[in-house]
């Protein structure tokens, strides 16, 4: 990557956490119009298991020494697909973004022919707004594959949860209980197990990551249908800021979806939320997931409130 008389392109260190998000920030206000990302999550992106930062992240800085760029591979479970990350200040590092990817690209092919692979799949995301990426994603050879949608809904008129469905209750998770976090897994891991793109992740590994996303334990749900395990919620902390809670994952298995499983752990969610004072709350939806009914949602007064695109290219290894 040429770059112009004084910028600087390096490998980032955990002493730029600070520049780095302050360079998120601006990113994220620009795409979805407020910050999206804190310090943990960078920390967590520069000491990922399966990212290292020495090759596979850079900054740039402008010749005042500012940060004004960042990329990064993500693999949460170093297998199956790669995710690449170009961050830019909108205002001082927007020429930046495409010879950034292009250097990623580079790193995910020597990334392909260190896995023995030969040939790696990778994934970038954009927001509407993002209308200059979107040409320079298309140019690359990236084409877009699904779309999720954010939704959300206020709680200062939330009506009170009504009767569950007959045979429906809904219990807070046991964090201290090995036994009751097993089971937590084993019915997210099943559920998730017939949608397009899921990668399982092992109990010990699932449990290690917890930490990315926030542990409020009291906000995190087991439903049960006569007594048997049917579904589960997993909130996170990612929108706190904007005091919003946020539900990550809802869970239900096979035999129990279109029982009221799913409405009851949402509703619940949303009671422990509004109880908090928390303002809304809000969920993401992958439209190519046919486990995923918008219809439920909106059912529960969810509503769009934007969208992402995802884009997907194949990267022959290097040497290949």
């Amino acid at each position: 990557m040429t770059l112009p008389a004084g910028w600087t392109a390096r490998r980032p260190t955990l002493d730029d956490v600070p520049a780095i998000l302050a360079v998120v920030h601006a990113a994220d206000t620009f795409a979805v119009g407020y910050p999206d990302f804190d310090a943990a999550d960078v920390e967590a992106a520069l000491t990922a298991p399966f990212t290292d930062p020495t090759r596979d992240a850079w900054v740039v800085t402008d010749p005042d020494d500012t940060l004004v760029a960042w990329a990064t591979v993500d693999n949460p479970t170093g297998v199956g697909r790669e995710f690449v990350e170009v961050y830019v200040d909108p205002e001082r590092g927007a020429h930046l973004r495409a010879p950034l990817l292009a250097r990623m690209l580079d790193r995910i092919a020597e990334r392909a022919a260190e896995r023995g692979l030969p040939a790696l799949t990778v994934r970038t995301a954009l927001f509407a707004p993002e209308t200059v990426w979107a040409d320079e994603v298309a140019a690359a050879g990236f084409t877009r594959v699904k779309r999720y949608v954010r939704m959300h809904r206020p709680l200062a008129d939330l009506a009170p949860e009504p009767p569950l469905e007959a045979g429906v209750t809904v219990r807070p998770l046991r964090p201290g209980d090995e036994v009751d976090l097993r089971l937590f897994h084993r019915i997210f891991d099943t559920a998730f197990r017939d949608t397009p793109d899921y990668e399982p992740v092992g109990y010990d590994r699932w449990r290690e990551q917890l930490h990315l996303h926030g542990t409020t334990w009291d906000e995190w749900f087991v439903a049960e249908v006569d007594g048997e395990p049917a579904g589960a919620l997993q909130s996170s902390d990612q929108a706190l800021e904007q005091n919003e809670g946020f539900v990550r994952s809802l869970s239900v298995l096979p035999a129990y979806r279109r029982r009221g499983v799913g409405a009851a752990l949402l509703r619940r969610a949303f009671a422990v939320y509004a109880a908090k004072g928390r303002e809304s709350a809000g969920l993401g939806v992958d439209l190519s997931n046919p486990t995923a009914p918008v219809t439920l949602y909106r059912s529960v007064g969810l509503r769009d409130v934007r969208w992402t695109d995802m884009y997907e290219l194949i990267v022959p290894a290097a040497g290949v």
